[in-house]
């Protein structure tokens, strides 16, 4: 087989010198199917072997991440040649791998700049395989829970959006629900085309952001959509997250301790089999005996295997360690409905979800950008602890090249589900154009709280962000504010007024106020928003007394 990918280059290079008989020049496509032939005539000699297979989200109609090198990998039969080569009608390029012990082979084809011409990706070992319509664009990862897999026929307007989903340009990608105690390696997935037969089970978060990035970018787009409603964050989480991370080694200790092969694992099942036999030898006595055998030691449950889609790990093993390696743009995550009630714990927990993958992606600190989930009527007893988790969710922009949206806006506080997945996307699209796609001049962001001071007895809150200023939707002063002073009995309701980049907070109730809180309610539908209309998020400051 290494005679193949040699004879690819041999004939590139006779083509350029025009030395084939008759004058005749060989195309780079017409070179790789020649390659391939005499590939398969050599292979009849090579003796019986495992066909050559590729993980199962390698197929039709994907998108492949431009400007990155390509690594395509695979199974084969172990020491087996295999020769790979992505052609279309601009030429080709043609690597070969051999595997190893395991049967595991990975090359790496070179970057590629976006085309929207379909290329043909050619895998040859005893067997041949071919995916065709293949296009290089922008690759994103979408997870998250039931907001991130809402489709687009549950959205708003759905049968306007259906008909009008004919973006052959867009691939979408689902991953299927399947949570492991155990990293797997392969996972089943098929690339649909967008249209109006398909678009309607695409995640609607990322479809809308899609369109967006595909109307400015004019370049293929990939959805690659691994969500699952209902789920925690820290199933999504790989374990090298959790360990890097010391705020969660409880968790990093829960998961090592339930892994074959580990320290601890093997540690713990020493001792419990040493426990096991002492009872045995007590057990074997009292037997012959008149006394009572006391029951046999339990197997410890901190050693038993994890059960639940929802316990730490399971959703990575299962329906995101396959996909690492698989280059990527970056990560689109709306989740957190399911952690809601857990305050600044959560952002521990993201660092880890984030700094985990992108350690085992190994590309850097890939863009991350992530949806603060709305309000809506939990019916807690405190009505406070959702603006504790939005806090929460606002310090993950602490960590490099994150950004969050805002949605506080377009809820609906009767529905954990708003419709209105239009603007989520477009918001998202907005923080992917201006950071990763050179749309400097553009507002991505919501205005976010920047100080805090006390002006002749009123507070002045300054905002940063604002894209020219604070205002209200409706025109209206400013909802939402509340101060709080020494001797105010709590926080009362403020008298709020708009100064450029600023709110001048003010009650009667309160002498000489000290701090503030904005929108700190489940059910908070504030009206403030920055001069390109994206809302201000829940805040507070201040030294409250």
């Amino acid at each position: 087989m290494k005679v193949c990918c040699c004879l690819y280059f041999a004939l590139r290079h006779l083509r350029s010198l025009r030395l084939f008989e008759y004058g005749v020049v060989m195309s780079s496509k017409k070179i790789v199917v020649v390659c391939f032939a005499l590939s398969c005539i050599l292979g009849r000699f090579d003796g019986a072997h495992a066909d050559v297979r590729l993980p199962g989200f390698f197929g039709d109609n994907m998108v492949l991440q431009q400007e990155m090198k390509i690594p395509v990998w695979g199974w084969a039969d172990q020491g087996e040649t295999v020769v790979v080569a992505l052609t279309g009608e601009d030429g080709g390029n043609a690597v070969s791998a051999k595997t190893n012990e395991e049967g595991k082979w990975q090359v790496e084809l070179p970057a590629m700049k976006a085309t929207k011409k379909p290329l043909t990706l050619e895998v040859q070992g005893k067997n041949e395989i071919k995916f065709g319509n293949i296009l290089i664009g922008e690759v994103w990862l979408c997870s998250g829970q039931s907001n991130m897999e809402w489709s687009v026929r549950q959205s708003a307007n759905p049968d306007a959006e259906i008909a009008a989903g004919n973006y052959p340009l867009i691939r979408h990608m689902k991953i299927a629900h399947r949570p492991s105690t155990t990293p797997l390696d392969d996972v089943q997935a098929q690339w649909q085309i967008c249209s109006p037969e398909t678009v309607a089970n695409f995640t609607a978060v990322g479809y809308f952001m899609a369109r967006e990035l595909l109307d400015e970018l004019d370049v293929p787009i990939g959805l690659v959509n691994s969500s699952w409603g209902g789920t925690r964050v820290e199933p999504w989480t790989p374990p090298v997250g959790f360990r890097e991370v010391p705020a969660v080694q409880n968790i990093y200790q829960s998961v090592v301790g339930r892994t074959p092969g580990s320290i601890e694992y093997r540690n713990a099942v020493k001792q419990h089999i040493k426990n096991v036999d002492a009872w045995l030898a007590d057990a074997k006595v009292k037997a012959e005996g008149s006394e009572v055998v006391p029951a046999s030691p339990a197997f410890p449950d901190s050693l038993k295997p994890f059960t639940s889609h929802q316990d730490p790990t399971m959703l990575y093993n299962g329906m995101i360690h396959a996909l690492v390696g698989f280059p990527i743009r970056g990560a689109i995550w709306y989740q957190g409905e399911s952690n809601s009630e857990e305050g600044m714990s959560y952002f521990d927990k993201k660092k880890a979800l984030i700094q985990g993958w992108r350690e085992l992606w190994g590309q850097g600190d890939f863009p991350f950008y992530y949806v603060q989930i709305a309000p809506y009527r939990y019916g807690r007893e405190n009505v406070t602890l959702l603006a504790d988790f939005w806090e929460a969710q606002e310090a993950v922009e602490q960590i490099n090249n994150t950004g969050m949206v805002v949605i506080n806006d377009i809820a609906t506080v009767g529905d954990i589900h708003p419709p209105n997945k239009q603007d989520v996307g477009r918001r998202l699209a907005g923080l992917a154009l201006r950071n990763d796609y050179g749309k400097d001049t553009l507002v991505a962001e919501s205005p976010k709280m920047d100080s805090v001071e006390l002006v002749d007895g009123k507070l002045r809150v300054n905002f940063a962000r604002t894209g020219g200023g604070l205002k209200t939707r409706e025109g209206k002063a400013p909802s939402h504010f509340e101060v709080i002073g020494a001797d105010s009995g709590g926080f009362q309701a403020a008298t709020a007024e708009i100064q450029g980049d600023s709110v001048i907070l003010s009650s009667p109730k309160v002498k000489t106020p000290v701090a503030f809180r904005y929108a700190w309610n489940e059910l908070a539908e504030p009206n403030l928003m920055g001069g390109t209309g994206l809302p201000v998020g829940a805040c507070r400051g201040g030294d409250v007394p």
